[in-house]
């Protein structure tokens, strides 16, 4: 029986859409939902294009109910992963899946972390601090923003003449190379 993930995102979903295309001939694990906040989010898109259900949710039943947690129980989902998703998971949530929840985060944590912290704001952070390196954090989800336990951590230089695109770019480039990779490590560990 295949492993399942559910991929909360908010926005264009480009991490969703590189987990989509890793998991799509895998036969231990599949993408088997699609969750977000955003009526507009492109990760709808997506999810349309590789055939994966999506499901679009309110602040109300987020944090109000149990439908989601429902949802998930009834298509078995093993591990829940969060792409650019902004919303603070809820303790209910994080209680039906201790230690099966987890986040990247484009800077290098404990850094430029936490509410507010993400995308460009993140990105434009590390540069008005003029600091050397940029990088990734993927770490495990808690009841507070970018505070659960790390998992991995990759760096990538920034050079003198970098401006906000290369270093986004940059970013996203060990996104998508890294976070595949760790989703999968992980949901194999996870016992059926």
């Amino acid at each position: 029986m295949k492993k399942r993930i559910a991929i909360f995102a908010s926005g264009s979903g480009s991490n969703a859409q590189k987990l989509m295309e890793h998991f799509k001939r895998n036969t231990e694990v599949e993408v088997a939902l699609v969750l977000t906040n955003n009526p507009d989010a492109y990760v709808l898109q997506r999810a349309d294009s590789f055939e994966i259900p999506s499901h679009i949710f309110d602040k109300h039943e987020f944090y109000k109910t149990d439908n989601i947690i429902d949802l998930l129980k009834n298509l078995d989902v093993d591990l829940i992963v969060l792409a650019g998703f902004l919303w603070l998971i809820p303790k209910n949530l994080l209680q039906e899946y201790p230690g099966r929840i987890i986040n990247i985060h484009p800077a290098i944590l404990p850094k430029f972390g936490g509410k507010g912290m993400y995308g460009d704001f993140v990105h434009k952070a590390v540069m008005e601090a003029n600091e050397p390196e940029g990088g990734i954090t993927i770490h495990y989800v808690n009841e507070n923003y970018d505070e659960g336990e790390y998992i991995y951590q990759a760096k990538y230089r920034i050079d003198k003449g970098d401006n906000l695109e290369m270093v986004k770019f940059k970013g996203q480039q060990l996104e998508h190379l890294h976070y595949p990779r760790i989703v999968e490590s992980i949901i194999k560990k996870i016992k059926k």
